[in-house]
């Protein structure tokens, strides 16, 4: 059986999709895997920020069609990337064990912490949730925009166009970058997008044969994270354009939803959290949505 698979041309792309056709193989060694890279919108376009081009998808809408089309036979994406709503035919199978979820900082010059950085320091980042959270615990900090990749990201910082830059911790630690790391930023400070870590497999639906070969790496904790980040997500027709992040913490069966959000200028940014039951991951991400908008409507008005 041999299996193309969709996936970006980043390197981060590329390590992300080879260690699930890794893990894949440790239960089905006679597979054959064929990686079909495919440029999209967001790869092409980088002289713009994100919430200026305007589409929802911009990083898998090309590969999705690919999908369709039945070029490649599965997806493999950043699940913090992809739109709440799937196209007609297309479905998810259980995301593979989430890796680190946080934010983290990368420093010029030594530095360990946010709190040492230096005042009206330069901080690179390309998303409002990152850039208005940042101001609200370091009012002081000058936020300058950056696009590209983790390496492209790195280089400028090492160039001198910036002070510090924010990543993502998965992304490092799966590019074997951990070393270059100098702050983790807690959830107290910043509030990681909707199920960032968390890796999006996805095929055209009927292909119960596929589908059942991906079971194998499948993580319970993980989908239901997934499903609850991406409810509150759902609920506040979040995206690019937004200040807006959550985190589910599950505790046998008790989950914990904490969640923040704000309008595009970063006017207002609310945060609230949600206790519920496993098996109620849309109720709470409703839940969550509601409380927030309440206190977000009575503060503009």
């Amino acid at each position: 059986m041999k299996i193309v698979v969709g996936s970006r041309g980043s390197r981060l792309a590329i390590a992300q999709t080879k260690w699930v056709i890794n893990e894949i193989k440790d239960h089905y060694p006679d597979i054959e895997f064929e990686i079909k890279v495919i440029k999209t919108k967001g790869d092409k376009i980088l002289d713009k920020a994100l919430d200026k081009i305007g589409d929802k998808g911009i990083f898998v809408k090309e590969i999705e069609e690919c999908l369709i089309n039945g070029e490649i036979d599965m997806a493999i994406h950043s699940m913090k990337d992809m739109p709440t709503e799937l196209p007609e035919g297309l479905m998810f199978t259980d995301p593979p064990c989430r890796q680190d979820h946080r934010d983290v900082m990368v420093f010029s010059n030594g530095i360990k912490s946010l709190d040492e950085f230096p005042h009206g320091g330069r901080i690179g980042t390309g998303s409002k949730r990152r850039k208005y959270q940042l101001l609200k615990y370091r009012p002081d900090l000058n936020i300058l925009p950056i696009r590209g990749n983790v390496d492209t990201r790195l280089r400028k910082l090492d160039e001198g166009q910036y002070d510090g830059i924010v990543l993502a911790a998965a992304g490092m630690k799966r590019l074997g970058l951990e070393d270059r790391i100098s702050y983790y930023l807690p959830d107290e400070i910043m509030i990681s997008a909707p199920a960032q870590g968390t890796l999006a497999i996805e095929i055209k639906q009927g292909r119960s044969e596929l589908e059942k070969i991906l079971q194998v790496i499948g993580d319970e904790k993980t989908d239901i994270q997934s499903k609850c980040e991406r409810a509150f997500l759902k609920a506040v027709n979040g995206g690019c354009h937004m200040p807006v992040g959550a985190i589910c913490n599950i505790d046998g069966n008790k989950i914990t939803l904490m969640g923040i959000l704000g309008p595009e200028d970063g006017s207002i940014l609310v945060k609230d959290t949600v206790v519920g039951q496993v098996g109620k991951e849309k109720e709470l991400g409703q839940r969550l949505a509601n409380g927030i908008m309440e206190v977000m409507a009575c503060e503009k008005g």
